[in-house]
């Protein structure tokens, strides 16, 4: 008998609304009550996606077109599944991954407007073979999100990209919630990180994650 297959969760939200705070109190919680589990990133999580990584957030890189931007985390994205993501599931561990392909549709489909339809289409094997059993969507505007981490880190580019895109980012994620509201949780994100993160805790045991 083999293990059971893990479970896949994914936390989303825009650019500073407290999601790593939320990945570091999970992590201390999973590791105290023995659950068998992996953190991981996108884009990111393995040598290759890592250096996709590098070239999409590099500041320097401002002369790259839209559809490069949302292909290369469509490549990484694969290469991620096959080098982290898989080999946990199989073993019947919970993986936890900051952003996935709703980030792809907030970022690239929405705020960038290259649409739904084309990044579906570039993530389709991604999303029929690794649907998240659960995503958390910490719901806090970019304006709240920009006022608590002090303004946009200038060394990444998506951050770099002004108050009007990462206003279109958090309409684009209201609208992935809508449009999947069985796999998509709303967590209200102007909470105290504690308040949030008992919320998370009770979110994922009710749907079985936990």
């Amino acid at each position: 008998m083999g293990n059971a297959r893990g479970k896949f969760i994914t936390f989303e939200g825009c650019d500073g609304c407290g999601k790593s705070t939320q990945l570091k109190l999970l992590s201390e919680y999973l590791t105290a009550q023995g659950v068998a589990h992996i953190f991981t990133r996108e884009p990111g999580g393995g040598k290759i996606s890592e250096a996709i990584r590098e070239i999409l957030l590099n500041g320097k890189n401002a002369e790259m077109t839209d559809e490069c931007e949302a292909l290369l985390y469509a490549a990484a994205r694969m290469q991620h599944l096959a080098d982290r993501v898989e080999p946990a599931l199989a073993a019947g561990k919970l993986v936890i991954c900051d952003r996935y392909v709703d980030s792809s549709l907030a970022y690239q489909a929405h705020a960038r407007g290259l649409g739904e339809a084309f990044i579906e289409s570039i993530n389709a094997a991604a999303l029929q073979k690794y649907a998240p059993d659960t995503t958390i969507f910490i719901d806090l505007t970019p304006e709240a999100a920009f006022a608590r981490k002090k303004g946009a880190d200038e060394n990444d580019r998506l951050e770099q990209a002004g108050t009007a895109f990462h206003k279109r980012v958090y309409e684009g994620y209201k609208k992935v919630a809508e449009k999947y509201p069985e796999r998509v949780v709303c967590v209200n994100g102007e909470q105290a990180p504690e308040d949030i993160f008992a919320e998370v805790v009770r979110v994922l045991k009710k749907r079985n994650c936990l």
